[in-house]
């Protein structure tokens, strides 16, 4: 049976012919050389059986990129790492206020303001340019989770609210300019369709096109400690827990890594990891 004959078994459980130009394309984006997409593609052909799905796919390219490039295996594992920023949604929240940041925003996160009936507590506040934005932030633990349009118009409506209670304070003289709605996986379509016509800006994985969390992760190469490939799952967890979330983090708090129990030698293999991973 030829490779594009075999169907594979989406999130959604639905099935679609394997792809094998899709499998290339995430592997390249990963920065995998020519090389090394050849080598894993001639591991994974012989293995794929009909009704194989997506993630055991991704699980077994992974683990051939992680032997041949351990960085290249970081980025492959971004969209997992990311669902790895749980339970809790704070992590992620953090994730999205160093994106802003970087885009020329200052931020503020968890902050309460006063609406016109109530107070609402804001993932992230961004500024810039004298205008405020509104960010809330909607993390998923589960892929095949999706932003449906109750979302945009449950945070809409909190948006209206608090922008009624500001627009009528006379002691403040910043404009409360958009709200955004943010989310680790996907918008379905009316959501999107809801959000454009009330003027309420979307971010998800890769929405907008091109300009997405994942575009905007690899542009400033904001990855989280969960891409690592030479830290344990424990260890990622232990350094969540003493609120280092980005890789750049802790690149600059290497004295951490002390702090949980790494010894000399793997300390020095993960830094030079993030080192070869954020281009520092």
């Amino acid at each position: 049976m030829k490779a594009s004959e075999i169907l594979v078994k989406k999130s959604s459980d639905e099935l679609e012919s394997f792809d094998l130009e899709k499998l290339k394309s995430s592997l390249r984006r990963s920065m995998a050389t020519k090389n090394e997409i050849d080598k894993i593609i001639n591991e994974i052909i012989p293995l794929l059986y009909d009704g194989i799905s997506t993630k055991e796919i991704y699980k077994k390219a992974f683990t051939s990129l992680k032997k041949l490039n351990r960085v290249s295996a970081s980025r492959y594992s971004l969209k997992k790492a990311i669902f790895d920023l749980g339970p809790t949604g704070f992590p992620f929240e953090r994730l999205i206020a160093a994106l802003l940041q970087n885009n020329g925003f200052d931020t503020e996160i968890g902050k309460i303001i006063q609406g016109k009936c109530i107070s609402h507590e804001v993932d992230v506040l961004a500024y810039k340019n004298n205008n405020i934005y509104a960010v809330e932030c909607k993390f998923h633990s589960i892929k095949k989770s999706i932003s449906n349009v109750k979302v945009p118009l449950y945070i809409n409506s909190r948006f209206i609210d608090i922008k009624e209670r500001w627009e009528n304070d006379d002691n403040e003289n910043t404009s409360l300019k958009q709200g955004w709605l943010v989310t680790n996986t996907r918008f379905s379509s009316d959501a999107v369709r809801y959000s454009k016509c009330v003027g309420l800006h979307l971010l998800s994985w890769n929405y907008p096109e091109n300009n997405g969390i994942k575009h905007n992760i690899d542009k400033y190469a904001l990855y989280p400690i969960t891409t690592l490939t030479s830290l344990t799952k424990h260890e990622k967890n232990l350094i969540i827990e003493n609120d280092i979330i980005l890789t750049k983090e802790l690149y600059a708090t290497p004295e951490i890594l002390n702090k949980i129990g790494v010894s000399k030698v793997r300390k020095k293999r993960i830094i030079s990891e993030v080192k070869y991973l954020c281009n520092l």
